[in-house]
């Protein structure tokens, strides 16, 4: 006897059979492929303050602006990149990225003036987006929980760079200034592209039948998709723009306590030295590294408790912020911090593969990448403002808030629903 349940795993079966995956070996080229790749973009723009008077700016008063012109070009460009991915390939897109990456840091190592300088890093945002030109690749080829796992290594690699790549530029000062090593790291984005060219095309078109997306959804555990899936198989555009305002508050809260910790830390501990502050900067990048796959497990199937519970510790992180005032104080912080951009960024990573589901993943992860930049964009600029008025505690304040409001915004929707199902099974009809 046919039951109703059936066309739903015979068409899974259907669509699994002909969907030409990739494997984990795959997957851990491309987190790798990215993590080679942003090793300029993320190691070189801390010493801008030592590249720019080499180009006639002696008093660096162009590193600010010049530190976000890569992601306001890149937030501009992702979803337009991210489309033609859909239309073209996401390979082959994602070749143009790396490409592009290569280019510009071979301009912008060999320029010999500010306005040189300024038009490679202009390059770099809009030929670059290999994050977002990746998480593409990927969606095209995996979904559901292999999707949102990838996805969650991919954070890893970028987490990674950035731990790594400023303490490899600043052990190859000596040797070469940071100007130059942009020329000598164009190496790594052209390596990555020889070695993308080995990998298989992922389909342009990924159909979803709504009943194997149903069953799908049923079987990873994921409220979000399985109360409200549209007729389409895809994900509601609720939970779309709910993942990218989540994102820019996400982006915003964390990245703006980045450009004035430093001062924070000299001012609280005098005396402190650059390798103590380098720690401390790294600590919660190292706690993602060690943590995310264990969070990644325990919170795949209840994402939006593992998003409230990550604005929450980075709320409390960041207050923590404004009163410590030892060693140990700022290590607790930190590490409450990291706690916080693990949750966060882990179960952002379920959600996006959750919205994935039935749309093209070019689009997608363009749209989610704009909204990241602009998040980091908007939050340099109220991190220099904070700073400019109220000194370098304004910023973490203004990220504790940012974060609040983002848990109540989170956690407020379900408040009533889980009222109603208390006392509907209290009180029966």
């Amino acid at each position: 006897m046919k039951t109703a349940s059936s066309p739903r795993i015979e068409a899974a079966a259907v669509e699994t059979k002909v969907r030409p995956g990739i494997g984990r070996r795959q997957v851990h080229a491309v987190a790798g492929c990215y993590f080679v790749a942003s090793f300029a973009a993320l190691g070189l723009p801390p010493y801008l303050t030592e590249i720019l008077p080499e180009l006639g700016d002696g008093a660096a008063r162009w590193a600010g602006l010049l530190y976000i012109v890569p992601t306001i070009f890149g937030a501009i460009g992702a979803p337009l990149w991210g489309r033609l991915a859909d239309r073209f390939g996401r390979k082959r897109l994602l070749l143009r990225a790396q490409l592009g990456l290569a280019a510009a840091f071979l301009l912008a190592g060999w320029a010999d003036s500010i306005g040189t300088f300024a038009t490679a890093l202009v390059i770099q945002g809009v030929l670059g987006g290999t994050f977002a030109a990746s998480n593409g690749y990927l969606g095209a080829a995996l979904e559901g929980h292999a999707l949102s796992r990838a996805l969650t290594l991919m954070q890893g690699s970028a987490r990674a760079a950035l731990v790594c790549a400023p303490i490899v530029v600043g052990a190859l000062t000596p040797w070469l200034s940071p100007h130059r090593q942009y020329a000598l790291l164009a190496v790594l984005p052209l390596a990555a592209a020889a070695m993308l060219a080995a990998l298989p095309e992922p389909p342009r078109s990924r159909p979803a039948p709504p009943q194997a997306t149903t069953a799908e959804a049923e079987a990873d555990g994921t409220p979000v998709v399985e109360a409200t899936a549209e007729p389409s198989g895809r994900a509601p555009a609720a939970s779309l723009r709910a993942l990218y305002a989540i994102e820019f508050a996400f982006v915003f809260s964390t990245v703006i306590s980045f450009p004035y910790l430093i001062s924070l830390i000299k001012e609280r501990i005098p005396g402190t030295g650059p390798m103590v502050s380098g720690i401390l900067f790294a600590l919660p990048h190292m706690c993602y590294l060690i943590a995310a796959i264990p969070v990644h497990s325990l919170f795949r199937g209840r994402p939006r408790l593992g998003i409230a519970l990550g604005f929450g510790c980075i709320a409390l992180g960041l207050a923590g912020h404004g009163i410590a005032g030892s060693l140990t104080s700022f290590v607790a912080v930190r590490l409450v911090l990291g706690a916080g951009l693990t949750l966060g960024l882990v179960c952002m990573s379920v959600l996006a593969a959750d919205c994935a589901k039935g749309r093209a993943p070019g689009g997608l992860f363009g749209s989610i990448e704009f909204f990241s930049k602009a998040g980091a964009v908007a939050a340099g600029v109220a991190a220099a403002a904070g700073n400019d008025w109220f000194g370098p505690t304004a910023p973490v304040l203004t990220g504790t808030a940012i974060a609040l409001v983002t848990v109540l915004a989170t956690a407020l929707p379900r408040l009533p629903r889980t009222l109603r199902t208390r006392r509907s099974s209290r009180c029966p009809r």
